[in-house]
């Protein structure tokens, strides 16, 4: 999870650098174009066969709520300040949370709900709405935590049906096209280093994606979402470095209000997985025993 969370925040600084010279959603086309070939070789590699999957209706759904996502989250990168974009991103495990109990009926008790309403209080700091630096704009970033958090469960489900590079093969298979059809609306062709920027969203897209894949068929998917806010250190350095952007006070709080809540969700995570899995019963046992 923490390399997928490295790979994603140099995906971040590509997205906003292309951006400037490219709209998001063509962004987002190239980011699915480039990472399907940086992909084929590690899925078809040493004449390896090619992914075959019985739930292909699946993958569907999933690829449709997972572009809607993207083109949200990609939008938040490309017009607002890339620490506040990242960190409305960290909003995801919240919206993880809810959607387990719904989704996946993962029993939740009051102290992981009360950090959820931490959680939410420190979206709230960040957005500050009614004052005069609110913006529509960040509810865009809200909304791909949102759809983040479906993908989440979803990519947790599939992963339980088949291994992880079919899924992400899959995912692909279904984002390049998919992501074309709004891209087309608003095509212009990339000039000079816009295809580097291009080509390393791709790359580091789907490295993120595997490692990302792999971390939710080994782990419980709120446990292990807090684990992203390394990416906020990676963002705020390019975010100066690159763009002169300063980290806002306000969004700093906001993030750390998240960052605690969340990351008392994975230990409550933690804690009851392993209380589960000494409480057991071993397999063959006798009653009693």
């Amino acid at each position: 999870m923490l390399a997928s969370t490295m790979a994603f925040g140099l995906m971040a600084v590509c997205i906003r650098l292309s951006s400037a010279t490219v709209e998001t959603t063509e962004v987002a086309f190239f980011r699915n174009a480039f990472g399907m070939l940086a992909l084929l070789p590690m899925v078809l590699g040493r004449g390896k066969p090619l992914p075959r999957t019985r739930h292909v209706g699946r993958y569907f759904l999933r690829t449709a709520i997972g572009l809607a996502s993207m083109l949200c989250g990609f939008w938040a990168i490309g017009h607002l300040p890339l620490s506040q974009a990242v960190s409305l991103s960290y909003s995801t495990p919240l919206f993880v949370t809810i959607a387990a109990v719904l989704w996946l009926h993962e029993p939740v008790r009051l102290r992981r709900w009360l950090a959820v309403a931490a959680g939410f209080i420190g979206v709230l700091v960040i957005l500050r709405p009614g004052s005069s630096s609110f913006s529509p704009g960040l509810l865009v970033a809200v909304a791909a935590a949102v759809i983040s958090a479906v993908v989440a469960i979803q990519i947790k489900q599939l992963s339980r049906l088949d291994p992880p590079d079919t899924v992400v093969f899959y995912t692909y298979a279904f984002w390049v096209p998919m992501s074309l059809v709004p891209a087309l609306f608003q095509w212009t062709w990339p000039q000079g280093l816009a295809w580097v920027w291009l080509a390393c969203t791709g790359v580091f897209g789907t490295l993120g994606q595997l490692f990302w894949t792999r971390a939710l068929k080994l782990g419980e998917v709120s446990a292990l979402q807090p684990i992203s806010f390394m990416q906020l250190p990676v963002v705020i350095f390019f975010g100066w470095l690159l763009f002169g952007e300063r980290l806002d006070r306000w969004t700093a709080v906001g993030a750390a209000i998240i960052l605690g809540s969340t990351a008392y969700i994975a230990h409550r995570e933690a804690t009851l997985a392993r209380r589960a899995a000494t409480n057991a019963p071993v397999e063959g046992a006798k009653p009693g025993e």
